[in-house]
């Protein structure tokens, strides 16, 4: 199956999300003042975060209008429907309906509250291992969106339990690497849009629709010769476990720390050749986290497993069961950094 319209659809939700993102970027103080909401697990939630969904929804379900849709995705409207959440929902319905009449191509009409409200809460699906599943993290990496670092809109499709397309829209990402260099050098155009369809490739183009380049991991064989990307927040990933990992490896490069998935985008294009995430004891994966990054690197003729080797399952619902955390690197140099991994861990048991 070519699945050249869902990767088309997804493409086009993805970018518009991001258009909407960007918007409210632009006024980031209001945002931080009367926008930011707090979830149960204690993350910023944005009106961004809310209307990227929305919008994703509309879309999908609006390109695809023949198939039966299932959104795997993170938030839901509860918070919304409380007479405390109408100020924040009327924001939301206002930037959900200009990002989509900002589209010369699409025909949907201006959508009412309830019609964004539903749209978000299409995303309660569970997921598995039956049947096709798209699968969205609106806004991944809230607090570097908020801070104006880092943050991705990632959305993939599952079919039969498998990814089969991923698309990244990365709207603070430059186009030219950002490998032991300022993520936020002033001389970049930023805003990048990766894409993968299985069997076919990573392609990169910018936010604004030119077009796509193919793109492939590092070609690094000598460890020595590697940098490598963590999470930005120490909470995400235990700085310390990978910088064990580094140092045996002989890694001499400082570690290159940014939001989201963003870090599967740069790994895919080579900015760098190791990507580490070992989270706290106790946290568990959930897949809009690392599905679309997983196969934009695969794609890329990347790996990605868990720290034992296993390739990432993605059919079981929600979440991911992982053996201890998630390393991403070239075919190459794959070997000696899970031989690196395990003799650490080995060395700190008690500290997962």
């Amino acid at each position: 199956m070519s699945y050249h319209k869902e990767l088309a659809a997804a493409k086009k939700a993805a970018s518009l999300a991001a258009r909407l993102c960007q918007q409210c970027g632009k006024v980031q103080k209001v945002l931080l003042q009367s926008d930011v909401q707090s979830k149960s697990d204690k993350s910023p939630v944005t009106v961004a975060d809310y209307g990227s969904q929305a919008v994703v929804s509309f879309i999908l379900q609006r390109e695809l209008p023949s198939e039966s849709f299932s959104l795997v995705a993170e938030e839901d409207s509860g918070d919304l429907r409380k007479d405390s959440g109408r100020e924040t929902l009327a924001r939301i319905t206002e930037l959900v309906n200009d990002t989509l009449t900002s589209d010369g191509r699409c025909s949907i009409s201006q959508v009412s509250k309830e019609d964004v409200l539903t749209a978000i809460d299409s995303g309660k699906s569970e997921g598995g291992s039956n049947g096709r599943h798209w699968v969205l993290d609106p806004i991944d990496g809230t607090k570097g969106f908020l801070r104006g670092d880092q943050y991705a809109t990632a959305l993939a499709l599952l079919d039969e339990g498998k990814v089969v397309l991923g698309v990244l829209a990365c709207p603070n990402l430059p186009l030219a690497s950002i490998g032991g260099q300022d993520q936020h050098s002033s001389h970049n155009q930023v805003g990048c849009l990766f894409s993968a369809k299985i069997g076919e490739g990573t392609y990169m183009q910018p936010l604004d629709g030119s077009s796509p380049i193919k793109v492939h991991v590092s070609a690094i064989e000598n460890p020595e010769e590697a940098s490598f990307f963590e999470s930005f927040e120490a909470a995400h990933s235990m700085h310390d476990l990978s910088s064990s990992i580094a140092k045996k490896l002989g890694v001499k490069a400082p570690p290159v720390r940014i939001d989201s998935q963003a870090k599967y985008g740069a790994l895919s294009r080579g900015d760098g050749a190791i990507y580490l995430r070992f989270p706290h004891k106790g946290y568990r994966e959930k897949i809009w986290d690392h599905a679309a990054g997983c196969i934009v690197v695969t794609e890329a003729g990347g790996e990605v497993s868990d720290a034992a080797g296993n390739p990432l399952d993605f059919a079981k619902g929600r979440y991911l069961d992982l053996e201890t955390g998630i390393i991403v690197t070239n075919k190459k140099l794959m070997p000696s950094l899970l031989k690196a991994v395990q003799e650490c861990l080995d060395e700190k048991p008690s500290s997962l």
